[in-house]
């Protein structure tokens, strides 16, 4: 008789800032839940954005983590030495003509949709609150998009979302954990639509959040997803691109979120939460578990 597989979680912080305590309660959860299911725990260095990500804040999340006493499994995957793994997974979609690239620079975005909203209409927005793209680009020939790329034009690889969904043969969903026990699930209607054209890859590095995080996912047999609420609605997308690519879908839940005095979402700005302040402070481990209700 077969035994089951180990329970997989993942803790995937960007080193683009100091951990707060929203992370500190993300990391610590992940580890409970794994542990409670003898379970694996991996960390995964989500450093793509080169301009932001740098080796100080990386080295401050493995402080960090080790001081509220978190192990992982070695080795660490840190997703700028797998670009060739994602631009392999990126030539699939290009190849499908699931993607097409995107000429227009922010400015000339802002610019259209101002135009457009100056005429009384609004301009749909993603979840997030941010404009979804214009697409104007999806209309030129299949000549004038090689000849601007040949010709240096700056550009981004966006899903054509319309045309992918198309080629779904079933509704998409996705599993949603109902609480921390994990132990029953309700199908959640998967609304990638919603999203608009989202940047798959860039001519630079070929790849993206959304792209990269369902890659790691399936390549690292992830099988529970544990993070905050604000990447709910995330969710979607990318149960989109998983089908599109036949990646296996992990199952998710979507923890509540630690707000600051204001009652918005902690930031990797506000000092005051941040860990490596607390622990300056005096702030034990212990402490910030009670702090964020752990």
């Amino acid at each position: 008789m077969n035994t089951p597989a180990a329970p997989v979680f993942r803790f995937a912080p960007s080193p683009n800032g100091e951990l707060h305590l929203g992370h500190a309660y993300s990391a610590l959860l992940n580890a409970r839940l794994a542990q409670a299911r003898a379970g694996r725990l991996l960390l995964r260095i989500e450093d793509i954005d080169i301009t932001r990500c740098t080796p100080q804040f990386e080295a401050g999340i493995y402080r960090d983590l080790a001081w509220l006493g978190i192990e992982w499994e070695l080795p660490v995957r840190r997703q700028s030495e797998h670009l060739a793994e994602y631009e392999a997974l990126l030539q699939k979609l290009i190849d499908a003509e699931l993607v097409y690239p995107a000429f227009m620079s922010r400015g000339e975005i802002r610019a259209h949709i101002a135009e457009v909203e100056a005429t009384g209409r609004p301009w749909p927005r993603d979840p997030d609150g941010a404009p979804l793209y214009p697409a104007a680009d999806k209309t030129l020939s299949g000549a004038k998009r090689r000849r601007r790329i040949e010709d240096g034009a700056a550009f981004a690889w966006r899903l054509d979302t319309q045309a992918a969904l198309a080629r779904l043969e079933a509704p998409l969903f996705w599993n949603e954990f109902s609480d921390e026990t994990l132990l029953d699930t309700r199908a959640i209607e998967a609304r990638p639509q919603d999203w608009g054209d989202v940047v798959i890859a860039r001519r630079e590095i070929p790849t993206s959040y959304h792209l990269s995080v369902v890659a790691d996912d399936a390549l690292q047999g992830v099988t529970h997803v544990v993070r905050g609420r604000d990447l709910y609605a995330a969710t979607g997308m990318q149960r989109l691109l998983q089908s599109l690519l036949g990646l296996p879908a992990p199952g998710y839940f979507h923890h509540r979120l630690i707000l600051g005095a204001d009652g918005r979402k902690l930031s990797k700005s506000e000092n005051a939460s941040g860990l490596a302040e607390l622990r300056r402070a005096g702030v034990s481990p212990a402490e910030v578990r009670r702090m964020v209700g752990l």
